[in-house]
Parts: C-alpha cells; sequence; structure tokens
C-alpha cells in the first residue's frame, strides 16, 4: 500500500472529471512493499502498477472500506477498460489461452458485477473452454467447466435486462447439451426481441426443426446427463423408449453408441455410431468414438480409416490425434507413434497422457 499526494494526478491524462481523489486512502500497488516504496521515492511509480494491485484487491474483495473507492478509481483513469479488457478476454480464449482469459474476466466481474455484457463473455469463454477440454478427451476437467458455464448462463439470464444475444447463445448452449426445452424456450424468448434478423432467422429455424421432431420433452437431456455422469444404464434405458419415437435423430444414436463404448459393449456401440454417421454424414467426435470401439473389435484398418477422416475435419483434436498414436502402437508402427504424440505435445504441452505413452516408449518428451 501506498499514499499518493494529489500531484500524482497531474501525471494522469484524460481523468474523469467527476471523481475526488482522496490522498488519505493508501492504494494498492503490484509489487511487495519494499519494492512499492522504492518505486514511489525513485518516481518509477506508474498508474498501471496501482490499477494492478486495485484490480488484485477488487477480485479477492478486501479490504472492503476501499472497493467501491477503487473501483471508481480505475473507471476514472482508465474509461475504456471495459472494452479493452473484453477485447483481450476474446482473444485470449480464441487463442486457447483460458487461464489468462478467466483472469481478464474475473477483474471485468469485479469491475462491472451486474453488467449484462460481462456475464455472458463470461459464459461464453467458459463454453468455449469446455468445447475445447470435451474435444480434446479432458472429461473430468471438461464436467467441471461444464458446470461453471451452466452457472454463468444462469447469472447471464437472471438479470433485469436480458440482452438478445445472451437469448440466442444460450439457446445454442442447451441445444448443445441436449436440453431441448430450454433451447426451445430461449430461441423463442430471441425471435420477440431479436435485433439481428440473421441471427432470428438462425433461431426460427431451431426452433421448427425441434417442434418437427418434437423433442421438447425432458428424456433426451435426462438420459445424456445420467450417461455423462457415468450411470450409463440407466441413461440408455430412458433413451432407447426416445430412439422409437425419434428413429432418425442422429444425436440420439450417437449418445447411445457413447454409452455402449463406455459399457464396452463394442459391437453395439460400433453399429449405433454407424447409424449416426449415416443419419447426419460425417462428424469428427462420431468417427473418433466409432474408431475406438473398431479398435478393440481388432478391424484396425477401418480403425484408421475413421480417424483419419475426422482428422480431416478437426485437424488440431488432440483426443484424435492421440488416438492415432495408439493405434499405431497397436499395428507396430512406434516412429509415426512418436511422431503423433509430439504433435500432441505441440498443441498441449502438459498432456500427461501423451509425456506417459513417450517415457514408456523409452524417447525424450520434453
Amino acid at each position: 500500500m501506498v499514499y499518493l499526494p494529489e500531484t500524482f494526478l497531474a501525471k494522469l491524462e484524460n481523468l474523469h472529471s467527476d471523481f475526488q481523489f482522496d490522498p488519505a486512502i493508501p492504494l494498492p500497488v503490484d509489487l511487495d512493499e519494499a519494492a512499492a516504496e522504492s518505486a514511489f521515492k525513485n518516481d518509477k511509480l506508474t498508474i498501471e502498477m496501482i490499477i494492478a494491485g486495485m484490480i488484485r484487491v477488487l477480485v479477492e474483495g478486501s479490504p472492503v472500506e476501499y472497493l467501491a473507492y477503487y473501483r471508481n478509481f480505475i473507471l476514472a483513469v482508465k474509461p475504456n477498460i471495459l472494452k479493452e479488457f473484453s477485447g483481450a478476454a476474446i482473444l485470449k480464449s480464441k487463442n486457447k489461452d483460458f487461464v489468462i482469459a478467466r483472469e481478464i474476466l474475473n477483474a471485468l466481474k469485479a469491475l462491472f458485477p451486474v453488467k449484462p455484457e460481462v456475464l455472458l463473455l463470461d459464459a461464453v469463454v467458459l463454453e468455449d473452454q469446455f468445447d475445447y477440454l470435451r474435444r480434446n478427451g479432458k472429461d473430468s476437467a471438461a464436467e467441471t467447466v461444464l458446470k461453471e458455464a451452466e452457472e454463468a448462463y444462469k447469472k447471464a439470464l437472471s438479470v433485469e435486462e436480458i440482452l438478445p444475444n445472451t437469448l440466442f447463445n444460450a439457446g445454442f448452449f442447451y441445444k448443445k447439451l441436449g436440453d431441448y426445452p430450454a433451447a426451445h424456450e430461449y430461441f423463442s424468448e430471441y425471435v420477440n426481441i431479436a435485433d439481428d434478423e440473421m441471427k432470428k432467422a438462425k433461431a426460427l429455424a431451431n426452433i421448427r426443426g425441434i417442434e418437427k421432431r418434437n423433442l421438447d420433452d425432458e428424456r433426451f437431456y435426462h438420459a445424456y446427463t445420467l450417461i455423462r455422469k457415468g450411470q450409463e444404464d440407466e441413461g440408455m434405458n430412458i433413451l432407447r423408449p426416445f430412439l422409437e419415437q425419434h428413429p432418425d435423430m442422429w444425436r440420439a444414436w450417437f449418445l447411445l453408441g457413447w454409452a455402449l463404448r463406455r459399457r464396452e459393449r463394442w459391437e453395439d456401440g460400433a453399429a449405433a455410431l454407424r447409424k449416426a454417421l449415416e443419419l447426419d454424414g460425417s462428424k469428427a467426435d462420431t468417427r473418433n468414438e466409432l474408431a475406438l470401439c473398431l479398435m478393440e473389435i481388432g478391424d484396425l484398418q477401418s480403425a484408421k480409416k475413421e480417424l483419419e477422416i475426422a482428422l480431416t475435419l478437426e485437424n488440431e483434436n488432440i483426443k484424435i490425434i492421440s488416438n492415432l498414436a495408439i493405434l499405431c502402437l497397436k499395428t507396430g508402427d512406434k516412429k509415426s507413434a512418436e511422431g503423433f504424440f509430439r504433435t500432441v505435445l505441440e498443441l498441449d504441452p502438459e498432456d500427461l497422457p501423451a509425456k506417459s505413452y513417450l517415457a514408456n516408449l523409452g524417447l525424450d518428451n520434453v
């Protein structure tokens, strides 16, 4: 903490005129106490150091008596911080740097705790992280982030004035989870307040698709939730009657195949996954799941074909690349397996399975 004289404000440009600086209030600095004192004495203390310290305090929520002052100070000095930080969070999320993206979002939520735009951005970044983890086989971590994303969407949908984009994004989020009743609800609400004709058309198309297939019941989502939690048998007991009524729904066949594969019923799983492909063409996740069943059956050539097609669809999918490496090991092609595992580590240097396999092969995994 440091105390700044009022003359320090002369260094600041574009300071909001409504802000009242109080030199009696200690300001946190993003340095330890000795370094802060040294920086202050040597005129090397910057406003960025102070703002970083204030943001840290706001995120931590203590000391409570100064939080409002620190928030007002930051907004006075950095009036465009919402736009700047939002852009930075989006960029980091696109680059798959979710740790930094979420740190930036924590700062935004501390500065703007009920801002609808911030709540939506938080939900979208968490959804992006969930997609990334699920796509790359990090199932446990994906499940944790999914719960956070669901909570974030609930918060974004609970504000008094819900943004149209919040409803639009929520529709697709819940559709992805198989919660078609919720997806139908949010798409319908979006259509009523739509501010974008192209998005409105997409929402209407999704509403018609859900209604045409009579998907606005709870069974599919219930089955998906059970299977996701490892209760495959209970989920399949709900899913099979659902499939009798909706035999052309590829997602239901995929879900059945996924559950059967997890129960190590390889032949049945492969049949269900082939049905899913037949109904909706080529999907990377479906082909990857089918390849896992085929590998266990012993049809390595067909498994390789499915994985190679899947990789053309998602060429940076770590889960698919790892499975190709494992397939190469099964065929005795250790050189190709090493190449695939090293590709995985290029995409994710902390991937433990790839490191473990390379270590077992007696190779340097760094």
